[in-house]
């Protein structure tokens, strides 16, 4: 397990983020591509990822506390350069609750990694809530599940946020595409990319800073 070390944000409060990770939000989001290409492979994955796997969302948990805080004040701040806070309500539950998510710009979109459940609580093309570099934003969420367009929305992604290359095991052909049969069944095994559009003034005014 990558260990924990504390990040200082904009003077004003600290956060504990694994050094391995910290660009990448909430835990889940590529770890769970990452199991689900190993399922392609006809492989268990080994023990150090299974205690992971049930380790480190327990450890998240405890650390969205301090970055709930960081990325909810009314200011930018290092932290919010590369994450932001969404605001969900259960589907289930009806429980209301704010989500630290990574993001990467394109153009005048926002892309996210979606592996986790957190996604499910987004209602796909309806105006989302969201905490961006200390601004109240609307954004309106497609849950893109077309595997060519994955691929395509990966290579930006990674080639934006160098540690999202570590986090997509799946293989890469000749012509620098990701296997598009593997990445097929992590799609139906739930992974998505969240590609956010701006919804009012104050997210295109973000978008363009």
């Amino acid at each position: 397990m990558a260990g924990l070390c504390p990040a200082n944000v904009g003077g004003s409060g600290s956060c504990l983020v694994s050094s391995s990770r910290r660009s990448l939000g909430s835990w889940s989001e590529l770890d769970r591509l990452e199991v689900v290409a190993s399922m392609t492979a006809d492989a268990r994955p080994p023990l150090s990822r299974r205690i992971q796997i049930r380790v480190m969302p327990v450890v998240f948990r405890i650390v969205n506390v301090p970055m709930r805080f960081v990325l909810g004040l009314p200011y930018s701040t290092p932290l919010g350069k590369r994450l932001m806070l969404v605001y969900l309500t259960g589907r289930k539950s009806g429980r209301q609750y704010r989500q630290p998510i990574s993001y990467v710009r394109d153009g005048e979109t926002l892309l996210t990694p979606g592996g986790g459940r957190w996604k499910l609580n987004l209602v796909e093309g309806q105006p989302t809530h969201v905490r961006l570099c200390g601004r109240d934003v609307s954004l309106r969420p497609e849950l893109v599940r077309d595997p060519a367009e994955v691929d395509r929305l990966l290579a930006i992604m990674s080639a934006k946020n160098a540690a999202i290359k570590r986090f997509v095991p799946i293989p890469k052909g000749l012509d620098g595409h990701y296997d598009l049969d593997r990445l097929a069944l992590a799609i139906q095994h739930g992974f998505r990319i969240v590609r956010w559009t701006p919804d009012d003034k104050a997210a295109r005014e973000a978008l363009t800073r």
